[in-house]
């Protein structure tokens, strides 16, 4: 199958999930728009969507699901998206798709965190995707060197030339280069430099189901 195929299938795998009558808490990429696109066929059976960006709500929107602001929300029993990498142990690097910050808010909401990939994605250590970190503007330059202590190279993001602005209005680096031995304590002391928003480490709250599509079909891990 082709890397879309596999994402197709995952998406569809991921439906049942899906808890009727509930909120669904939906991730941002091209996996999880594949998600989107199958859950509009299952519309009238849940109550709505949160939305972990702007794209994704505009995505949702368009199938004639309900977005509900997640400060309206108080429980929420499962959170649907992909990831760059992921290990056997189900911590991730996420975030190449700029939604790093709302998609970690989501999740720690949600009971359960569905993460669905194409196998590809899958890594014994994460890493060689680079590593992505939401700053406040202001204090980019200064991050990017303390980042720079950690020893990889972090690169500003940008977009047609210019640095490229998040839904929260804020930069993103890209840290190139790193081997992540242990990420629960690296997402802790990136998330500790000041001018930090998050880093796209999802560790200590990683994924509990991944649904990984692979050439003889969807596999499924616990974690």
């Amino acid at each position: 199958m082709t890397q879309d195929e596999l994402k197709q299938a995952v998406a569809r795998a991921a439906i049942e999930y899906v808890v009727e009558g509930e909120i669904v808490g939906v991730g941002t990429g091209s996996t999880a728009n594949f998600f989107i696109d199958e859950l509009g066929k299952i519309k009238h059976k849940i109550k709505g969507a949160v939305a972990s960006s702007e794209a994704t709500a505009a995505r949702l929107k368009s199938h004639g699901i309900e977005v509900f602001d997640l400060n309206d929300v108080v429980s929420m029993p499962v959170y649907i998206d992909g990831a760059d990498e992921i290990t056997a142990a189900g911590a991730m690097i996420k975030g190449g798709g700029a939604a790093l910050t709302r998609e970690k808010i989501v999740a720690s909401v949600a009971g359960k965190f569905v993460c669905i990939a194409d196998g590809s994605k899958l890594v014994d250590k994460l890493g060689k995707f680079p590593l992505p970190v939401e700053v406040i503007p202001m204090g980019h330059a200064s991050v990017a060197r303390a980042l720079a202590q950690l020893g990889g190279e972090p690169r500003l993001r940008l977009k047609d030339g210019q640095p490229l602005l998040t839904d929260n209005g804020c930069y993103i680096l890209d840290l190139h280069g790193l081997q992540i031995a242990d990420p629960v304590v690296l997402e802790a002391q990136i998330n500790n430099i000041v001018g930090v928003v998050t880093v796209g480490l999802f560790a200590r709250r990683g994924a509990d189901v991944g649904l990984l599509g692979m050439a003889d079909g969807v596999k499924k891990f616990t974690y």
